[in-house]
C-alpha cells in the first residue's frame, strides 16, 4: 500500500461505511482530493482503495466503531451541514401534506419519502396533513385507515389533521364542474383503444369540441345512475395535443366506478382521479411546499396546467422532487404485502420479517433515527441503490447516534 495515503484510505473508507452503510470506491477517492490527492496519483492509489473498501465492508458494524475511534483523527473536519437544508418563502411558515392510499400497509419507503415533510413543518411551523386517498373504492381496504393513522401518528407525531378523499367529493366535483365552464374539460366517451391511437398521433378526438352546454348535459349524464355506464364515458382535461410527452395530452381527471365503497357505500358513481383530486385539495387547504418523488414530473406538470386553467398558477407550491433510495433486495408493494400475508407467509402486518411501519416499530426502531438519516440525506434528487441489510445497518449506526 502506498504508505503516503495507507491511513487515510482506511479512516475514510470506515467513516464512509459508518454514515451510509457500505463504503464506497468513488467516495474514498472524492475525500482523498480533499486532502490533496492529484488527478496522476489515482491510478497508484486505486487498487489499494479498492481493496481497503472490500476489507471495511466485510466488517461488523462494531468492528468498523472499533476500528474508526482509533483512525478518526486522520479525518480533516471540514464544515458540514447541519439540519435539513433551508427551503425558499417559510416565513409565514408551511404547509405540506402525505397522501397514502388505503390499500395495504405503509412502509419503509413512505417514512423516506414522506418524513422529511413532516420535519420541515416542525422546523418552520404549519400545519401537516394526512389525506387519504380513497376514491378508488375497488382497491380501498377498510381497516387501512386506523392502521394508517396508528402509523403516521408513530412516525409523524406532528399530524395537524386526517382527512379522507372520499369525505371530500363535493369539493371534487366543484372543481370538476369549474373547468369544464372554463372550456379547459371535456366529457369523452370514445372507446379508449380509438382515443389512445388519436392522441398518440397528436389528433383530436371527436368530444373534444364540443359545446359547453352539450359537456354540462354529459357531466349530469355521468352523475346520473341512469346515465352512462362504468367505462362509457371519462371526464378529461383539455391540454396541448402538441405536447412532446404523449402523458400529457388530454389526461383524464374522472371516471365513473360503480363498485361499493367501503364507507360511502354507492353514495357516488363518478370518482376523481390523482390529478384532480391532488389540484382541488392543494388549492382548498393551500398547499405551500410539495416533496415528491421523481416519477411523479409528470403529475406535477398536469397539477400546473389545472392550476393555470383555474386562474391561480401563482398559488401553486414550491417543489422539489426527491431520488428514490431503491432497494434490489426488497418488496415494497404493498398489494404484494398485504397477498403474502394473506397467503400466511407472515403473521400480520408487524411480523418481523417485512418491512412495514408496524413491523419496524415492534422491532424497536425510532422515529428519531430516521429523522438523523433523514436530515443526513437532506434534499437529494439522486437516486441510490441498496440491499437491506445495509440499509438497516446504516438505521442502526444512527441509532447509536
Amino acid at each position: 500500500m502506498t504508505f503516503k495515503w495507507e491511513d487515510k484510505i482506511r479512516a475514510y473508507a470506515l467513516k464512509n461505511a459508518l454514515a451510509y452503510g457500505k463504503a464506497k470506491e468513488s467516495s474514498v477517492l472524492s475525500s482523498l482530493f480533499h486532502e490533496g490527492l492529484k488527478k496522476e496519483e489515482v491510478s497508484s492509489v486505486l487498487k489499494d482503495v479498492k481493496k481497503v473498501v472490500s476489507e471495511i465492508n466485510s466488517l461488523s458494524l462494531e468492528e468498523q466503531k472499533k476500528e474508526f475511534s482509533k483512525l478518526e483523527k486522520e479525518v480533516s473536519k471540514r464544515p458540514e451541514r447541519e439540519g435539513l437544508p433551508e427551503l425558499e418563502n417559510t416565513e409565514k411558515g408551511v404547509i405540506m401534506r402525505f397522501r397514502p392510499a388505503p390499500s395495504g400497509h405503509l412502509h419503509v419507503g413512505h417514512i423516506i419519502s414522506n418524513l422529511i415533510s413532516s420535519m420541515y413543518v416542525k422546523k418552520y411551523g404549519g400545519k401537516f396533513y394526512i389525506i387519504i386517498d380513497d376514491t378508488n373504492p375497488e382497491e380501498t381496504i377498510k381497516e387501512a385507515y386506523e392502521n394508517i393513522k396508528e402509523d403516521c401518528d408513530w412516525i409523524f407525531g406532528n399530524v395537524y389533521k386526517y382527512l379522507n378523499s372520499s369525505d371530500r367529493m363535493k369539493i371534487y366535483y366543484k372543481y370538476a364542474l369549474e373547468l369544464i365552464k372554463k372550456k379547459s374539460a371535456y366529457v369523452c366517451t370514445c372507446p379508449p383503444e380509438k382515443f389512445k391511437q388519436l392522441i398518440e398521433n397528436r389528433k383530436s378526438c371527436p368530444c373534444r369540441n364540443l359545446s359547453l352546454q352539450e359537456n354540462m348535459e354529459r357531466w349530469k349524464k355521468m352523475l346520473d345512475k341512469k346515465g352512462y355506464r362504468e367505462g362509457q364515458a371519462v371526464l378529461r382535461f383539455k391540454s396541448s395535443l402538441e405536447s412532446d410527452n404523449p402523458a400529457l395530452r388530454d389526461f383524464p381527471l374522472a371516471r365513473i366506478n360503480t363498485k361499493e365503497h367501503p364507507l360511502q357505500g354507492k353514495k357516488y358513481r363518478v370518482w376523481p382521479l390523482m390529478n384532480l383530486a391532488v389540484s382541488a385539495d392543494d388549492l382548498e387547504l393551500k398547499m405551500t411546499h410539495i416533496i415528491r418523488g421523481k416519477d411523479h414530473r409528470d403529475n406535477a406538470e398536469r397539477q400546473k396546467m389545472i392550476y393555470k386553467a383555474l386562474g391561480k398558477e401563482k398559488k401553486y407550491p414550491w417543489t422539489f422532487f426527491m431520488g428514490r433510495i431503491k432497494f434490489n433486495d426488497l418488496i415494497l408493494s404493498k398489494r404484494k404485502i398485504k397477498a403474502s400475508i394473506e397467503a400466511g407467509e407472515f403473521s400480520g402486518r408487524d411480523d418481523p420479517r417485512l418491512p412495514t411501519i408496524a413491523s419496524l416499530r415492534k422491532r424497536r426502531y425510532t422515529k428519531e433515527a430516521f429523522e438523523k438519516l433523514i436530515e443526513q440525506r437532506g434534499l437529494s434528487d439522486v437516486d441510490k441503490v441498496m440491499s437491506k441489510d445495509d440499509f438497516f445497518k446504516l438505521l442502526d449506526n444512527f441509532s447509536y447516534k
